[in-house]
């Protein structure tokens, strides 16, 4: 590498975009030390606690097709870059840098006016110095890389079994009606009835909470071979469009969730519901929780058929 372009590897996007412009360079919009405190990475040390991540985005922007006569609504705002990533770290808890950078380029790149994306985002606070990637993106890349868009799934159906409705003899006959009907359903589980390990730390307890669920899905599972664990957005949504009863295991979804609902059952259900936008809870073995906007019926751990 010459020195010229290891120092230009090293310098502004704006320097990068300018280099790499050709004969016919455009118009150019940028955002630079855009610090925002999230919660963002793959370790295990990164979870629970937040941390600095800046911000270098430069929008090379086609030139106007009209006078622009002082009108703010006739150009890309700078305005827009400082929503598109509020709007991205709002959306989901990432692990990645490069996933975050790829989502706010797409996003940016679906401006009408905007033909070519330079984004560079740096961790601040996991060394001495900042650790980061960068990624230039341009339109017609993006138009040759879109996905086409995934069939939506169904609202489900959530059914919540108590600990006593998973032990009951009429777990089956449940699955059954629920087979039969072809509703789109997803099963949720609390919790056993006692916890063998207790800690006095809140990110490690709500862990614990968290993996306790899980293992009572599990035994679910162990029931009733119909019941499937999943743990991430795509497999329920694949279960929803494809008959298959799905029980949540939660701790995915939660610890990767920007909302960091409790892991206690009915904060989780009422937070499941909203994000799955279900559009009935059946509680069996249970009251049924409150903060629902969602219709919800419950029946008794003995009752030989669903209500």
């Amino acid at each position: 590498m010459s020195t010229d372009a290891a120092l230009l590897a090293f310098d502004s996007l704006s320097a990068r975009a300018r280099a790499s412009a050709g004969d016919n360079p455009l118009d150019r919009i940028s955002l630079r030390d855009h610090v925002v405190e999230v919660e963002i990475g793959a370790f295990q040390i990164e979870r629970g606690t937040t941390q600095r991540l800046s911000f270098d985005v430069v929008v090379e922007v086609k030139p106007p097709a009209e006078p622009l006569l002082d009108d703010v609504d006739r150009v890309l705002s700078y305005d827009t870059i400082s929503r598109v990533i509020a709007a991205e770290l709002a959306s989901e808890r990432l692990n990645l840098l490069e996933t975050l950078a790829e989502r706010i380029a797409a996003r940016l790149l679906n401006e009408p006016q905007a033909e070519r994306v330079f984004v560079r985002i740096q961790k601040l606070d996991r060394g001495p110095g900042a650790l980061g990637v960068e990624i230039v993106r341009s339109a017609s890349r993006a138009e040759r890389l879109a996905p086409s868009q995934p069939q939506a799934a169904p609202r489900p159906v959530l059914v919540f079994l108590s600990n006593a409705a998973i032990a009951s003899r009429w777990l089956a006959r449940w699955i059954d009606e629920l087979a039969e009907a072809r509703t789109p359903v997803i099963l949720c589980v609390g919790a056993p009835d006692s916890l063998p390990v207790r800690s006095a730390i809140p990110a490690v307890q709500r862990r614990i909470d968290l993996l306790a669920i899980e293992q009572n899905a599990w035994v679910l599972a162990g029931r009733d071979q119909r019941c499937v664990v999943v743990d991430s957005r795509t497999e329920l949504d694949w279960g929803l469009l494809n008959g298959q009863i799905s029980v949540w295991a939660p701790a995915r979804l939660v610890l990767d969730s920007p909302e960091r609902p409790a892991a206690d059952a009915d904060t989780l259900l009422a937070w499941f519901a909203r994000k799955m936008g279900a559009r009935e809870l059946i509680c069996i073995g249970t009251d049924v929780p409150e903060g629902l906007d969602i219709p919800a019926k419950s029946c008794a751990p003995d009752a030989p058929r669903l209500p």
